[in-house]
């Protein structure tokens, strides 16, 4: 887990930084679990070096050089390179005859280099979306994830005193949004549609208690199928199928051939141009050179690599979430662990209490909630925090649990 990742003694520097938006989007938000960052700080971040490398060398750089014929002065030789870079070169191998027909040399076109730093930083967008949705709508969820997660995992670092101060007030917090959140109202139609919250998260919304959950989940979803979907995307983009390349170069590594320039990312193409002077028109067939190609073909090998790796974790991520926050029992058993450690778990009406704790006070945002706690500060803030809550719950007016006990659905 990333523990100590971020923190800082909070002086004037701070409070100065701390002003500026994008200092805060820096040093990096608690809202969300480590697989989560690896796709919307990491991936990002890898994508945008890419970008900065491949933009060097195309700007910078001559990106492609051309064997014009010995008669051709210095600017028709700038002039083939430019015509050259700007329209499309094909490949043919060297073995093979150079094609007469206009649509054999178009199926064999390489279109795709002028736009590579375009792509990535497209890239590199699609992974910040998910994110960037996340935000927006946890911002109206009426409880501010970051603040509970940062607070909490600042307590590690604090005096003791501090310490007690603020878990109390996260306590405070959390049990003003849980009771804010809760959903007063009574009838046929909404008893219904909270026994379904209950077991799934169909019906999702502020007052069933599921919103964060719901909106967790399908966030997750996306950076699955993002990851997933940029393979595809790429293949498309690079007119080759893409989605086995990584195979490919297993394979050529593991029956340990060499090296071998890949059709993909040709290093030498053929370029052919019409250049007019009056009335004559003369064809010119050229052989380029594109050393972008080179880091290319090193970028694209890694970022296949990446992206297959990206999407495993996200979808075994997506997978345990799931099955951890679907599910009402894991949900009491994860409470009950915690309880059981600060030796709340003993009469049967604990138990009795216990489960009403679970359904009805923190249902699953609140355990969302801690659990994002757990992953981003450590199990033993959550078993302080559960037992604060807890004590809260227990305390609050009589009537109000006689009530919850008596009519199970009047605020469930």
């Amino acid at each position: 887990m990333v523990h100590g990742f971020h923190h800082h003694h909070h002086g004037l520097l701070d409070s100065v930084l701390g002003s500026f938006a994008t200092y805060a989007r820096l040093k990096g938000r608690y809202d969300d679990d480590w697989i989560d960052r690896l796709n919307h700080l990491y991936t990002t971040i890898v994508f945008i070096i890419f970008t900065i490398i491949v933009s060097t060398k195309q700007y910078v750089g001559e990106p492609i050089h051309c064997w014009c014929p010995a008669e051709f002065s210095d600017a028709m030789v700038d002039y083939t390179n430019n015509v050259c870079w700007v329209s499309n070169t094909y490949f043919v191998h060297f073995h093979e005859d150079i094609p007469r027909l206009d649509a054999m040399k178009e199926d064999r076109e390489i279109g795709y280099y002028q736009w590579v730093p375009m792509i990535l930083l497209f890239q590199a967008l699609l992974f910040k979306i998910p994110c960037i949705l996340w935000r927006i709508l946890t911002a109206s969820a009426g409880v501010n994830l970051d603040k509970i997660v940062t607070l909490a995992a600042e307590t590690q670092y604090i005096s003791p005193d501090d310490r007690e101060r603020t878990i109390r007030h996260v306590v405070r917090y959390m049990d003003r949004w849980l009771e804010n959140s809760r959903e007063y109202r009574s009838g046929c139609l909404i008893r219904l549609r909270q026994t379904i919250s209950k077991y799934c998260c169909i019906v999702c919304g502020k007052r069933y208690g599921n919103y964060l959950v719901t909106i967790y989940m399908l966030i997750k979803l996306l950076y699955m199928s993002n990851a997933i979907g940029q393979l595809f995307i790429l293949n498309e983009f690079l007119g080759t199928n893409y989605n086995v390349y990584g195979f490919e170069v297993m394979g050529q590594l593991s029956r340990g051939e060499t090296w071998e320039e890949s059709p993909r990312f040709p290093r030498v193409t053929m370029c052919d141009f019409v250049i007019r002077q009056l009335r004559n028109v003369q064809n010119y067939s050229v052989q380029c050179v594109l050393p972008i190609n080179l880091f290319n073909e090193k970028i694209f090998i890694f970022i296949w690599f990446w992206l297959v790796f990206v999407s495993v974790l996200s979808s075994a991520n997506f997978l345990v979430w799931s099955y951890i926050m679907v599910f009402r029992q894991h949900r009491i058993r994860y409470l009950k662990k915690f309880l059981r450690v600060n030796d709340c778990y003993k009469t049967e009406l604990d138990k009795k209490m216990a489960v009403k704790f679970c359904e009805q006070y923190l249902r699953q945002d609140g355990i969302f909630v801690l659990r994002l706690v757990g992953k981003n500060a450590n199990d033993v803030l959550v078993s302080e925090l559960i037992y604060q809550l807890w004590n809260h719950y227990r305390n609050k007016p009589l009537f109000k649990h006689a009530n919850q006990i008596s009519d199970d659905n009047s605020n469930v």
